[in-house]
């Protein structure tokens, strides 16, 4: 086999993959468990998803398994890859089908050689946990908690490969995150895959491609923790991070169906060329609030805003969840009135005074003497992505935010006063209204 090519080949196929780098070091990586960590678009889950498929063509009756935190997040991404470049020859040749599932079997690719890879999402665990496996592949495993990770580990023993392997990938996160604290122990092999590995982004000699020159660009006027991670791929925290009690694998939960007789808070935070966010919160009968519905989209009119949030809540003139007690917004006089006019609804201007209420969001997000925190953010909780925010790779949700929400050290400023005023928008709307539900009075709200 050519030194810079994988490739598997039979009668009715040939498919080739050159991997470069970590991609490459993956494919010959025999360790119990190994991650592959880098920034978005070093080609990570393709060269997980390539070695898994060879795993699968190469040792019959073998079965894998591709999983994320939930179902749904695994079906637009990574299978979209596994399907369009990394098994459509066989899928094509008719060498893996796929089936469906049923209430007794996961959902899975099954090949002719009798190898199989089941297809879930831990959200759905019953079905994927159920089974034995001699390869894993967790796409975005800084999604998962520790606990997850373990689990997963025990499903490994089906024994058809000479050696059985979780593997994953995920972007970078905290330098304190578990998977990294696993790694440093040396649990885990983490492998660093860079941009420089991809080929549509760099040619073998090194240099720029069309398209790399285009999106490395981008990434290259990045700044601060957002260029750490997502172009060097470092696992950094920000410098003066606002919010350090916040972890995904704890604050961010799956969605579940909220009751209505829990009050519902919605904020707004004003935008046109920044973001315009509105959020809306449930809490619930202990006082912790959950964030299930969030716009966050820049370009469009405070009235087209207000007719979206209506056709969400209300299609067709007909409530179908209980009106918020409070709509909390900053304090733009003419869109808090364009708003109201076209919601029929009346709004409060929120508590602007900045420092108690970032301390009250640090409250909330600290883990309590019952084991949770009191604010959690629903994975799904965006209505619709912005594609230019997506392309100018800043945040497109308040969960992205809040990695990157720093103090502003600046100019002689008092260390911990004030955010750095930037990417704030769905951090601003957040302290809204747990300045209002803790630190002022219970609010009225009337129809107009």
């Amino acid at each position: 086999m050519p030194q810079a090519e994988w490739a598997v080949m039979t009668v009715a196929l040939r498919h080739v993959y050159r991997p470069r780098g970590a991609a490459r070091q993956i494919m010959e990586c025999r360790a119990s468990e190994v991650l592959l960590s880098g920034p978005a678009g070093t080609g990570k889950s393709r060269a997980a998803m390539e070695k898994l498929h060879l795993m699968m063509l190469l040792n019959p009756g073998a079965r894998g398994l591709i999983v994320r935190k939930t179902l749904a997040s695994l079906g637009s991404t990574g299978l979209v890859t596994w399907r369009e470049h990394v098994a459509k020859e066989s899928i094509t040749a008719g060498h893996v089908v796929w089936y469906g599932g049923s209430p007794q079997e996961a959902a899975a690719y099954r090949y002719s050689n009798g190898s199989t890879i089941v297809v879930g999402g831990l959200d759905k665990a019953q079905k994927v946990m159920s089974s034995e496996y001699d390869v894993i592949f967790v796409q975005e495993a800084i999604e998962l908690t520790v606990d997850d990770w373990e689990a997963l580990t025990t499903r490994l023993r089906n024994g058809k490969i000479s050696f059985q392997q979780l593997l994953a990938d995920c972007n970078p996160s905290t330098p304190t995150h578990w998977l990294k604290a696993r790694a440093d122990r040396g649990d885990t092999v983490m492998l660093h895959s860079r941009h420089e590995d991809n080929p549509v982004l760099f040619r073998p000699d090194g240099t720029l491609t069309m398209v790399g020159r285009d999106y490395i660009g981008k990434l290259d006027k990045l700044t601060g923790v957002r260029h750490h991670r997502l172009r060097h791929g470092r696992w950094v925290a920000a410098e003066g991070l606002i919010y350090e009690e916040w972890d995904p694998a704890v604050h961010l939960l799956d969605r579940f169906p909220i009751p209505d007789s829990w009050t519902r808070w919605w904020s707004v935070d004003f935008g046109y060329t920044n973001p315009f966010v509105l959020q809306c919160w449930a809490e619930d009968p202990d006082g912790r609030l959950y964030l299930y519905r969030e716009i966050y989209f820049t370009r469009r009119l405070v009235e087209d805003h207000a007719k979206h949030i209506l056709r969400l809540v209300a299609p067709g003139g007909k409530w179908r969840e209980p009106r918020p007690r409070a709509i909390v917004c900053d304090h733009d006089a003419e869109d808090r009135a364009t708003l109201e006019r076209h919601l029929g609804m009346s709004t409060v201007a929120a508590k602007k005074t900045v420092s108690d209420g970032i301390q009250a969001v640090q409250s909330r997000l600290k883990v309590a003497g019952d084991g949770r925190p009191r604010l959690f953010i629903l994975r799904d909780s965006v209505v619709e992505r912005d594609p230019e925010l997506e392309e100018a790779k800043k945040p497109a949700c308040t969960a992205e935010e809040i990695v990157g929400y720093v103090w502003d050290n600046k100019d002689g400023k008092q260390p911990k006063e004030v955010p750095v005023k930037e990417n704030d928008h769905g951090c601003d709307g957040k302290r809204y209204v747990v300045a209002e539900r803790d630190l002022g009075s219970r609010p009225r709200i009337r129809v107009l």
